[in-house]
């Protein structure tokens, strides 16, 4: 009788133990991956940056780029989704910049700074909304796995809107730095000259397992394979199933590397790891002391010498 009891009270603890994993799960799952849960102030605040003390510069580059004449772009997704963006021509279009923002952010806000410097060196721009952000439509965050495919959709507008000629360059932040990182792995136009990632991450279960143990001490199991399961039905994709330092192996297009030493929401270990496996030629920029997404305001002039070096390397390989 003694053991029946026993059982019946591990078989109770088990069973309440595996609902709250589950729970707990769930909750997870809807807080990093469903759009209108995943909030820009959570986002913010496990980032770390502080972003007051760069209010004046970030506004004065807004108020630069709205002066100027834009479109406001739509296209389809290979599944059906609307996908918006923001373009800025500049001169012939000859050549355009790419750009991709980060985690619940949007296009028109972490591309401003940005902006400039492609503006003054004659790049066209389009901004663009990743799905389930912004004015772009879609129910669950694609974290650069389904953001890849939606990149080659732009490229290809590019292409059609600029002609066979055009020349263009991919930049991304943080999430934005995932997906072209992702996209490099794909078979890209010959039109895509180049790739700059600006702390982007390898891939969002080893991103989110860093949170979980760095933010929040807590084990990466039940949470990351219980969420995995739920993605791979409701999104479609697995949260390990595209990771940026296995797509770079593939890699045919010159790749910028760049990321804060300060960096605690995405490690600069990450930028090390991918960096160690690109098989194109590659180059590297470690900000010190930068935070989060912050290298370009924590040192812009470093920045900017490590683009105008990479774009140059560009044309001297053609």
């Amino acid at each position: 009788m003694k053991k029946k009891k026993l059982a019946a009270a591990l078989f109770g603890t088990a069973a309440v133990t595996a609902a709250a994993g589950v729970g707990e799960s769930v909750y997870f799952y809807r807080r990093t991956m469903k759009r209108g849960k995943a909030k820009t102030e959570r986002t913010v605040k496990m980032a770390g940056t502080d972003w007051s003390q760069y209010a004046d510069f970030i506004a004065e580059r807004k108020e630069k780029l709205l002066a100027r004449p834009s479109e406001a772009v739509t296209i389809e997704a290979q599944d059906g989704l609307k996908l918006r963006a923001n373009y800025f021509p500049e001169g012939d279009e000859s050549k355009v910049a790419l750009c991709f923002h980060g985690y619940t952010s949007e296009g028109m806000k972490d591309n401003l700074a940005i902006s400039d410097y492609y503006l003054r060196r004659g790049y066209s721009l389009l901004l663009v909304d990743a799905r389930a952000h912004g004015a772009s439509e879609g129910d669950y965050i694609g974290f650069g796995c389904l953001d890849r495919q939606d990149a080659l959709r732009w490229i290809r507008w590019i292409i059609e809107r600029c002609g066979e000629g055009v020349e263009i360059l991919l930049h991304g932040t943080s999430m934005g730095g995932a997906t072209v990182l992702m996209a490099s792995g794909l078979e890209l136009p010959p039109q895509v000259k180049g790739i700059v990632s600006d702390c982007g991450f390898t891939s969002p279960k080893e991103v989110f397992t860093h949170v979980l143990h760095s933010m929040y001490h807590l084990p990466a199991f039940p949470v990351i394979p219980a969420a995995d399961l739920i993605n791979r039905r409701l999104a479609g994709y697995g949260m390990d199933e595209c990771n940026a330092a296995r797509e770079v192996r593939k890699a045919v297009v010159p790749i910028l590397m760049i990321h804060g030493s300060a960096d605690t929401f995405v490690p600069a270990s990450m930028c090390d790891e991918i960096y160690e496996n690109i098989a194109s030629p590659k180059r590297k920029l470690i900000v010190e002391g930068a935070a989060h997404a912050e290298s370009y305001y924590k040192d812009t002039e470093s920045y900017e010498r490590a683009l105008d070096e990479f774009l140059a390397s560009l044309h001297r390989a053609e």
